[in-house]
Formats: structure tokens, C-alpha cells, sequence
């Protein structure tokens, strides 16, 4: 395909991307209102919110609607953004990615659970506890959603950690004797940033960001190890038939 044509079939692939987020956001904008209302009540019981800008309220609920866009959109971006690279993807790769799709999709709803029912509540708690020692709680309506935002993504992507381990083995990158080799610094890494993200110092905050973190670390490791009875036969007969390819008559 020439070079204006992959210009053109990345525009229309951006063009029904916008759209359909364009689309979605439109009809949650007057809805996010509510949905933010409860938000607040679910994480910041007794605290009342604050509009510091005439136009604070209106950006947020745009904000939050475009991002609910997103979300809901995903499937619809996944697609256009397969649809546009898939004809230069290997097809043995491309099975992989089919086979990766639910599970992504089920581990960031996981994530996105943990963090609101586990996570925001006592990191909300320890952060109020820090205030009150010291100041008058007065939370603005933009900066507080911005913030459980950012939790809740964050834990999405974090949730995604089986994912990427097991395409990296999948890859050859590493493998189930390296994860294992490695254990050590994992959950040292894993409670070093457990201990940058506990607001308030606490051994049970930063265990609870720490040991979900090294528990998909350990899962990782057993679904590579369960996977790779499955990949050595194919990878060992495509090596071979790369050899002979390779090999000069």
C-alpha cells in the first residue's frame, strides 16, 4: 500500500475513534453529574466539595464524560487500532493477541474493583487523617475527581501485569526460571513503590498496594510455566522449519 494510503486509512480509523468516544460522551455528560454526586459519597462521605472557577463544575462533568467515553468505547478503539496494524502482524502473533483481549479486559475491570472497594477508601481515609492534624478539609470538585480517576486507572494498569509477563515469555523476552530467579527484587520493588504510594507511612497501606502487585507477579508465573508445555512443540517445529528455509540446497 503506498504511503498516502496508510495516510488515509489512519485517518479514517481516527475519525471513527473520535466519533464514537464524541458520540459517548455527548450522552453521559448530563448523567455525569449524578454519577459524580455518588462518586464522592462513596469516597468522601461528610466532605463537601468545592467549585473554585465559575466553569470548575462543567469542565469536570466534560472531563469525566469524555473519559467514561473512552472506556466504554474501548472495544470500538481496540478494533480500529487492530484493523489498522494487523496487516503487518506475523498471523502467529496475531492469534496471540486474540487470545489476549479477554483477559485484559477482565483483569482492569478486576483492578478497577480492587481500587474502589479495597484501595480509595484507606488511602481517602489516611489522606483526610493527614488534613485534620493540620488543616480544614475543603476539596475541590476537579482536583478530587482527577484524583480517583488517576487511582482507579492506575489499578487497571497495574491489574495488567499477567498480561505483559506472559506475552514478554510468549516472545522469548523472559521466562518462568528468570520470574522465579528474580522473586526477591520483585517484592522489593513492589513494597519500595507500595511505600512512595502509602500516603500516611502505614505498614497495612503499603502492604495492601504491595502484595496484590506481587501476587500477579506469582500468578504470572504459573500461567507461564502451565503455558509453556503448550509452546515449546510449536516453537520447536517453527525452528526447525525456519532452519530448513535457511539451510542452502
Amino acid at each position: 500500500m503506498p504511503f498516502t494510503e496508510h495516510l488515509r486509512e489512519l485517518r479514517n480509523r481516527l475519525l471513527i475513534a473520535l466519533a464514537t468516544v464524541g458520540a459517548i460522551a455527548v450522552v453521559l455528560f448530563w448523567p455525569s453529574q449524578f454519577v459524580i454526586r455518588w462518586m464522592m459519597r462513596q469516597y468522601f462521605a461528610g466532605i463537601e466539595l468545592h467549585a473554585f472557577g465559575p466553569a470548575d463544575v462543567i469542565f469536570t462533568e466534560f472531563k469525566f464524560s469524555v473519559i467514561g467515553g473512552i472506556v466504554i468505547g474501548l472495544p470500538v478503539l481496540i478494533q480500529q487500532l487492530w484493523l489498522f496494524v494487523v496487516p503487518a502482524i506475523h498471523p502467529r502473533t496475531r492469534r496471540m493477541v486474540y487470545g489476549f483481549i479477554v483477559p485484559s479486559l477482565l483483569l482492569a475491570a478486576l483492578g478497577i474493583a480492587f481500587a474502589h472497594f479495597v484501595v480509595i477508601p484507606r488511602v481517602v481515609a489516611a489522606l483526610i487523617h493527614i488534613t485534620d492534624a493540620v488543616a480544614t478539609p475543603t476539596f475541590g470538585v476537579a482536583s478530587t475527581l482527577n484524583f480517583v480517576m488517576l487511582l482507579l486507572a492506575l489499578f487497571a494498569i497495574i491489574f495488567q501485569t499477567p498480561i505483559v509477563l506472559v506475552g514478554m515469555a510468549r516472545l522469548g523476552i523472559v521466562s518462568a526460571r528468570s520470574l522465579m530467579r528474580y522473586r526477591r527484587q520483585a517484592l522489593f520493588a513492589f513494597f519500595v513503590a507500595g511505600g512512595i504510594a502509602a500516603p500516611d507511612g502505614n505498614p497495612l497501606t503499603m502492604a495492601l498496594l504491595a502484595l496484590p502487585m506481587y501476587a500477579l507477579y506469582e500468578i504470572s508465573i504459573w500461567v507461564i510455566l502451565l503455558l509453556q508445555r503448550r509452546w515449546s512443540p510449536s516453537t520447536s517445529s517453527g525452528q526447525a522449519q525456519d532452519k530448513l528455509r535457511t539451510t542452502p540446497l
